[in-house]
């Protein structure tokens, strides 16, 4: 490995682990670079699960320190997320590419409107939902978002931001906390089935893991600071950039070739 893979690999790291913590859909990129370096996609996806792994252990460290979890309710939504991650990292052996990005495509576009159709249910959290048990259906679409996740992951952050505002009625800062706990908590077990499976180059994630950390800290710190104004502008751009990577109007896997 050449001293310009590193250093491009621990640059990517950082946009991905920033993107991600704010976001999502910053795996696009992750991906791209990694069957760039010649991994079969479905050790590109594995390896790209110590990246997650270790960007959620950081910006939960530091959302913790920041006091952002304060009751037990983001650890009960990621049990059922956690068991439906399990399940789709055994389906992702077999990944039909299009028909992901087609699925990603469409999430783009719902959280476009969402974005923009009333924006201040994004800024301010919703005490009735908040009040009160967990009902079953807000269990249920966590399954299906945890299912994804352990699928594929790439965009699981938008599906998790929708579900934690709108159906359990965080407002963005709280629920871009929550989100990286989620993830962080069926990471664990996701990574475990593709290790188990032998799906996994431990040294381009342990390198692209050292950016990542790094983009994580750095992002966690800002939301908190900056607010839901911040995040949902970092929100926008990723969305953007994520559609415009799926329609092919841009080409990561193209621009980072050229830089290789």
């Amino acid at each position: 490995m050449s001293t310009t893979e590193i250093i491009v690999i621990i640059l990517a790291g950082i946009i991905v682990g920033f993107i991600n913590t704010l976001s999502g859909g910053g795996s696009v990129i992750s991906l791209s670079l990694l069957l760039i370096l010649g991994l079969p996609a479905n050790i590109a996806n594995g390896t790209n699960r110590i990246s997650i792994f270790f960007q959620t252990l950081s910006s939960v460290s530091s959302f913790t320190r920041q006091k952002m979890f304060t009751d037990l309710r983001p650890v009960w939504l990621a049990v059922p997320a956690t068991v439906g991650a399990v399940l789709g990292a055994y389906l992702a052996v077999d990944v039909n590419t299009r028909v992901i990005e087609i699925a990603m495509a469409a999430a783009m576009v719902i959280m476009l409107f969402f974005l923009f159709y009333k924006p201040d249910k994004w800024l301010k959290e919703n005490p009735m939902l908040l009040s009160g048990p967990l009902r079953w259906w807000q269990l249920t679409i966590f399954f299906a978002v945890g299912f994804y996740g352990g699928f594929i992951q790439v965009g699981v952050g938008y599906f998790l931001l929708m579900a934690l505002v709108l159906g359990v009625g965080y407002d963005l800062v709280k629920a871009n906390a929550v989100k990286n706990l989620i993830v962080f908590f069926y990471a664990i077990f996701a990574l475990l089935v593709f290790i188990i499976d032998g799906k996994v180059n431990y040294l381009y994630g342990i390198i692209l893991s050292v950016g990542s950390i790094i983009g994580a800290l750095i992002a966690s710190h800002l939301a908190v600071k900056r607010g839901a104004g911040f995040i949902r502008a970092v929100i926008l751009l990723s969305v953007v950039l994520t559609i415009l990577q799926i329609t092919g109007l841009i080409n990561f896997t193209a621009l980072l070739k050229r830089i290789i």
